[in-house]
C-alpha cells in the first residue's frame, strides 16, 4: 500500500471519528443541559446554573398534582404496551406463516398510522370518541397510543421470527398439539426476548407521546407530557427539567433493559 493510499485511509478515519464524536455530542447536549438545570437553586430555569439544589426535586415528589400525573403515564403506558404488544405479535405471526395477498397487504396498511400526523390521529379520534359518547379518558389515550405502538411492535416482531425456526412448530403441531398450545410452549419460550423488548419500546413510546394525549386529555387525567407543557405556558421553572430528567431516565432504563434481554437471548442461543 502506497504512502498516499495510507495517508488517504488515515483521514478517512479521522473524519469518520470526528463525525461519530459530534452526532454523540449533539445527542448528549440537551440531554446533559436538561440534567444540570434540573439541580438548579432560583426561580427561573437558566445554564449555566448560578447555584445547585435538590430543591426542584423535592417539589417534584410533594407535588400531587405531577404524581399523578406519573401515575396516569404509567397507567395509560402499561395499558398501550399490553394492548399494542398483543396485536403486533398476533399479525406479526399471522403474515409470518402466510402467503395470501393480505399478508402482503398487511405490513404497508399497519405502518400508516406512523405516516400520519398525530395531530390527524388525536384529532380524529376525539371527534369520533366525542360521537359514540366514550369519554373515557384512559381509554381514549390507550386507543391512540396502541395505534402508534402497534407497527413498531409488528415490525419488531417481524425480524424476530424470521429468525425462528418455524420447524419447531410444524413439529409440535403434527404430533397433535392445538395452535394455541403450540403458541405458547413451543413459540413464545424461544422469541420472548424480542416480545419484551417490544413491550418496553412501546411503553416509552406511549410515555412520551404528548400531541395525541393533549387532545384527549381531561381534567382529572393527563400524562406528564402534557402537564409539562401546561405549566411552561405559566411560567419556565427548573421544574420542567425534573420532569423532563424523568423521561429521560425512564427511556435509558427502557434501552438498558432491551440490551440486557437482547444479550441474554444472545447468550441462550449459544450455550
Amino acid at each position: 500500500m502506497s504512502e498516499v493510499e495510507l495517508s488517504r485511509e488515515r483521514a478517512e478515519d479521522v473524519l469518520f471519528r470526528a463525525g461519530y464524536w459530534l452526532l454523540f455530542a449533539l445527542i448528549m447536549l440537551p440531554i446533559v443541559v436538561v440534567f444540570v438545570t434540573s439541580f438548579q437553586r432560583g426561580q427561573y430555569l437558566t445554564f449555566p446554573p448560578h447555584g445547585f439544589s435538590l430543591q426542584w426535586y423535592r417539589q417534584f415528589f410533594a407535588s400531587a398534582e405531577w404524581l399523578s400525573a406519573v401515575r396516569d403515564s404509567v397507567v395509560i403506558g402499561v395499558g398501550a404496551s399490553v394492548l399494542s404488544t398483543v396485536l403486533g405479535v398476533m399479525g406479526s405471526l399471522a403474515v409470518q406463516r402466510s402467503d395470501s395477498t393480505l399478508a402482503r397487504v398487511l405490513p404497508p396498511i399497519i405502518l400508516l398510522p406512523l405516516l400520519l400526523p398525530p395531530v390527524v390521529i388525536g384529532l380524529t379520534l376525539l371527534i369520533y370518541f366525542n360521537r359514540i359518547g366514550f369519554t373515557n379518558t384512559y381509554l381514549n389515550i390507550i386507543v391512540a397510543h396502541t395505534l402508534w405502538a402497534t407497527p413498531l411492535v409488528f415490525f419488531v416482531m417481524q425480524s424476530v421470527f424470521a429468525r425462528f425456526d418455524w420447524d419447531l412448530r410444524d413439529a409440535g403441531m403434527d404430533l397433535g398439539a392445538r395452535p394455541s398450545r403450540v403458541f405458547y410452549h413451543v413459540v413464545l419460550p424461544n422469541v420472548r426476548g424480542g416480545v419484551l423488548i417490544s413491550a418496553v419500546v412501546a411503553f416509552i413510546v406511549s410515555l412520551q407521546e404528548f400531541i395525541m394525549a393533549m387532545f384527549l386529555k381531561s381534567y382529572g387525567v393527563q400524562t406528564v407530557p402534557v402537564l409539562a407543557w401546561t405549566s411552561l405556558q405559566s411560567s419556565l421553572t427548573p421544574l420542567v427539567s425534573v420532569v423532563s430528567t424523568f423521561l429521560v431516565a425512564v427511556s435509558i432504563i427502557g434501552v438498558l433493559v432491551s440490551a440486557a434481554l437482547m444479550n441474554m437471548e444472545w447468550l441462550a442461543e449459544r450455550l
